[in-house]
């Protein structure tokens, strides 16, 4: 087996995309789909004619599978709501990526925002989705300049990289869809697409300076 198949097999374990084994069994919980997946691979490996080749990439699966354990122990492929401010802000400083949707119960939009972020959490594994209620976080709402709502902030290394405010940019309207905001947070890079056959990753970068907040 090649370094580029092992690479594309541990690339397979954070496909959310992916269906599971091809036994046909019915499996508890995703804990034992993803056990069942890292069986399967291994056998591909096994089943490789060199040793040093097999080493390598039972390392890579291993390391990758640990990962994936701390990412969902860290609530990653979920869309959940954090209601302490300093949680909020260990959050966005110490993911890799990460989009928080500031929202507040009275507004309607909010809730429409909401529904679309819930599908894309468990999609791009990789990051980090959650909501804050923006009276629960007087500080870092006058921090962020957030005055108009709903207000999705995208974090990319412990910064903000890009903002969402309103639907004007995925539409203008009530109805859109799921796929443009899917689009525009693609676009800032904070939600990544992940090949099916690959683990190489693509993305569009767009970053303006003047928009940049540090917490």
């Amino acid at each position: 087996m090649s370094s580029s198949k092992a690479a594309s097999l541990a690339a397979r374990l954070v496909d959310p995309n992916r269906q599971g084994p091809r036994s046909g069994r019915n499996y508890d919980s995703e804990d034992d789909d993803d056990e069942a997946l890292f069986a399967e691979l291994e056998e591909e490996i096994e089943n490789d004619s060199s040793a040093s080749v097999r080493e390598h990439a039972l390392s890579v699966l291993k390391q990758e599978m640990e990962r994936v354990k701390d990412l969902q122990a860290n609530q990653h492929g979920t869309y959940g709501e954090v209601s302490d401010e300093k949680e909020v802000i260990r959050i966005t400083s110490r993911e890799k990526r990460c989009v928080v949707h500031f929202y507040h119960t009275n507004f309607k939009r909010c809730e429409i925002m909401d529904k679309h972020l819930a599908k894309l959490a468990p999609k791009y594994f990789n990051t980090r989705f959650l909501r804050v209620f923006v009276e629960n976080i007087p500080w870092l709402v006058e921090k962020l300049a957030i005055k108009v709502l709903p207000c999705v902030i995208c974090f990319v290394d412990g910064v903000t990289r890009d903002r969402l405010v309103g639907f004007d940019e995925v539409g203008g309207v009530d109805s859109f869809e799921t796929a443009a905001l899917e689009l525009r947070l693609t676009t800032c890079g904070v939600i990544q697409r992940t090949s099916n056959r690959s683990d190489a990753l693509f993305k569009v970068s767009s970053q303006k300076d003047d928009d940049d907040f540090d917490i």
